[in-house]
Parts: structure tokens; C-alpha cells; sequence
């Protein structure tokens, strides 16, 4: 097995067709300036096994058990209004207001209760959309790690 770099992308033009094309006076697809920021792909060896920081909840948010939570921003946009990460919390039940999110769970199950409307289980592989203010209870059967993406 080959190790995976920091950062294995291909981004517009590099293909071989693009240059053949481009070569060939040919009318190519939009390049990155033209089309925004490229797609790419990062892989995070371990990611299942990352060292997450401790972010503690405010004891008025936990309801029942002991429950710790844990996580690490792995981007953060510029003006620091969209964050993808990892986030991690231990079983109890807890209470939440959420912000606008994306995600899908990692491992662990848990039950997610939006106030006045749907209840919601989530385990390895969901993908969740959480939105912005629903006020929540999860109860964290098992050792809950997902991988998200924020909008503020």
C-alpha cells in the first residue's frame, strides 16, 4: 500500500486532454478562475483514530450520564463562517441549539430529538442536516463520532 500524501488533489488543466485541447486550439472546459475554486480530495490517514481536543459542554446542556465531548476544525473558511471537522461525544443525553449542518456519522449511535419535530437515529454512514436554531436532545447510545461541515 502506498502512504497518501498531505494533499492529493488534480485540479483543472491538468489532465491530459485539457492540454491536448489546449494545444489543438480546441475550446476547453472552464478553468478554476473562470468556474471558482477547484474540487480535490484530501485524505487524513486515521481519521477514525484522530486526537480530538477536549471542548467541554456547559453543565446546564447535560441532562443525564457524563458525557464528554471532543473535536478538531479541520478547515475553517476565511471569514470563519463554514468549519469542517471531526466532533465526538461519549454517551449521555445531552441538549443543543444547532447551528446549519451537515454530517455523517463515523461510528456510534445515537437518537437526535429536533423540538416539535422529527426524532432522528443516527448511526455509522448516516448523513445528517441539522438546521440552524432547532433546539435538541441527543441521546448517545454509543460513543458518537461524525465528520461535519458548519455554516454560521
Amino acid at each position: 500500500m502506498t502512504p497518501p500524501s498531505d494533499l492529493d488533489a488534480k485540479t483543472p488543466g491538468s489532465e491530459p486532454a485539457a492540454a491536448a485541447a489546449a494545444a489543438s486550439g480546441a475550446a476547453a472546459s472552464p478553468s478554476a478562475d473562470d468556474a471558482g475554486p477547484a474540487s480535490f480530495v484530501v485524505n487524513i490517514p486515521g481519521i477514525a483514530d484522530a486526537d480530538l481536543e477536549p471542548e467541554p459542554l456547559d453543565p446546564s446542556q447535560i441532562v443525564s450520564g457524563e458525557p464528554e465531548v471532543t473535536g478538531k476544525v479541520l478547515w475553517e473558511s476565511p471569514d470563519g463562517r463554514q468549519l469542517r471537522g471531526i466532533w465526538q461525544i461519549t454517551p449521555g443525553v445531552v441538549t443543543d441549539t444547532e447551528a446549519n449542518e451537515l454530517f455523517v456519522v463515523v461510528s456510534g449511535r445515537a437518537t437526535i430529538e429536533v423540538e416539535g419535530g422529527s426524532v432522528l437515529e443516527v448511526g455509522p454512514g448516516d448523513a445528517c442536516v441539522l438546521r440552524e436554531g432547532d433546539r435538541t436532545r441527543w441521546t448517545v447510545h454509543e460513543t458518537l463520532r461524525k465528520a461535519y461541515h458548519i455554516s454560521l
